[in-house]
C-alpha cells in the first residue's frame, strides 16, 4: 500500500518498522573492511566504511538525523510547490542528488553510478523480499552498481525501529551518543508523554480516533497495529485509534479498503488523515457527500498522519508534538 499510493495507483500495500538491533553486527569500523548484517539476513561487505551513501528518502532522513549525510536519494523528495516532502524529513534537497527514475520503483542508473556510491540503504517490509521503492528488476540492476542494505520497516514497535537506524548510523561512523541525539531522544520521550496524557483523557471521555485516507478510486481505514507509529500510539501511549474489521489481506493487512459509498462505515470523534501526496486532503475527501456527512468530517475534526516519516527521535518528536497540538485543538 505504501508503495502504490506513492505512485498514485490503487491502494494496496503499506507499513513501517524493523527487527532486532542485536543481530546487526558491524565489523571493521576503522579504516579497513566494513561488514554489516542487514534485516534481509544479508551480510553486506564493503572494502572500507561507506562514505558515499544513496538512500530512499525516509531512510536518508533518519540517517541524517543521526549524523550520517547522504550523497543521493530516491523516492519523493520535493513537492510540486517546492517544499520538501515530509517523507524526506531533515534532508536538504539542495545538498543531495536525486536519482529517482521516471516511474515508480525506478532509479536513474546512470545518475546513480555517477555518484560513485559505496552503499545504498532502503527500508523493507516483512511481507516482501525486496527493498522499498525499488521494483525487482531495478533492485537487481542497482546491485550491479552498489551494495544494498535493507532495514525492515514492519513488525516491530516505533522505538525499536528508530533504534535500528541509530545502530546503522553508529556502524557508519556517526556519534549517536552525542548531546544532540540525547536531546532528540528526550524530546521524543516528552512528546510521547503528551500523547499518553491525551490518550488517557480521550478514553475517560469515551472518544475515539479513526485513521483514514482516500484516492479517487477508494476510501480506506488504516489498521493501527500494521504501522509502527500508530501501533506505538495505541499500545504504548493509549491513543484510542479504531481498528477496522476487514483488513485487505492481499495488500498486507495495512488497510480496510472501502467504496466511497461506505465512507461512514466507522465512527470516530477525530479523523487522522493520511497526509501523503497521493492521498486526498480532507477538503477533497469532503467532496464525497457520504464522507462529508461523517460527524467528525462535518465538524472539521482532523489531525495529520505522517505515514512514512524518517525513523528517528528528531523526526518523531516533531510529528508527535504536532499531533498532540492538533488533537488538543479538536478536544476543546
Amino acid at each position: 500500500m505504501r508503495h502504490k499510493i506513492r505512485a498514485g495507483a490503487a491502494l494496496a500495500l503499506a507499513a513501517g518498522v524493523l527487527a532486532g538491533c542485536g543481530s546487526n553486527a558491524p565489523e571493521g569500523q576503522g579504516g579497513g573492511a566494513w561488514s554489516y548484517t542487514d534485516d534481509r539476513g544479508t551480510v553486506v561487505n564493503v572494502d572500507h566504511r561507506p562514505e558515499r551513501i544513496i538512500a530512499q528518502v525516509s531512510a536518508a532522513g533518519a540517517l541524517n538525523d543521526f549524523g550520517v549525510p547522504v550523497a543521493g536519494t530516491f523516492g519523493p523528495l520535493v513537492r510540486e510547490d517546492g517544499s520538501t516532502e515530509p517523507e524526506a524529513g531533515s534532508v536538504d534537497p539542495s545538498k543531495v542528488t536525486d536519482v529517482t527514475g521516471a516511474g515508480y520503483g525506478e532509479v536513474n542508473l546512470e545518475r546513480l553510478a555517477s555518484l560513485k556510491p559505496d552503499l545504498l540503504v532502503s527500508g523493507k517490509y516483512a511481507e516482501y523480499p525486496g527493498l522499498w521503492h525499488l521494483v525487482q528488476d531495478q533492485e537487481d540492476a542497482v546491485k550491479k552498481v552498489v551494495p544494498t542494505l535493507g532495514v525492515q520497516q514492519s513488525g516491530i514497535a516505533l522505538p525499536e525501529a528508530i533504534g535500528k537506524y541509530k545502530e546503522l548510523a553508529r556502524a557508519l561512523g556517526a556519534d549517536v551518543d552525542s548531546a544532540k541525539v540525547k536531546a532528540d531522544e528526550e524530546a521524543f520521550n516528552a512528546a510521547s508523554q503528551r500523547l499518553r496524557d491525551i490518550g488517557a483523557r480521550m478514553r475517560a471521555e469515551n472518544k475515539t480516533i479513526l485513521a483514514v485516507g482516500g484516492t479517487k478510486e477508494e476510501y480506506f481505514v488504516v489498521v493501527p497495529e500494521r504501522n509502527p507509529d500508530l501501533d506505538y500510539y495505541v499500545k504504548e501511549l493509549g491513543l484510542p485509534i479504531t481498528t477496522p474489521k476487514n483488513p485487505d489481506v492481499a495488500g498486507g493487512g495495512y488497510f480496510e479498503r472501502l467504496s466511497w459509498e461506505n465512507a461512514n462505515a466507522y465512527p470516530g470523534d477525530i479523523l487522522l488523515w493520511d497526509a501523503r501526496s497521493a492521498s486526498m486532503k480532507p477538503e477533497e475527501m469532503k467532496a464525497n457527500p457520504v464522507f462529508a456527512a461523517h460527524p467528525a468530517a462535518a465538524a472539521n475534526r482532523f489531525a495529520e498522519w505522517d505515514a512514512v516519516a524518517p525513523m528517528s527521535y528528531a523526526s518523531y518528536a516533531k510529528i508527535m508534538n504536532k499531533l498532540a497540538d492538533q488533537l488538543e485543538a479538536n478536544l476543546r
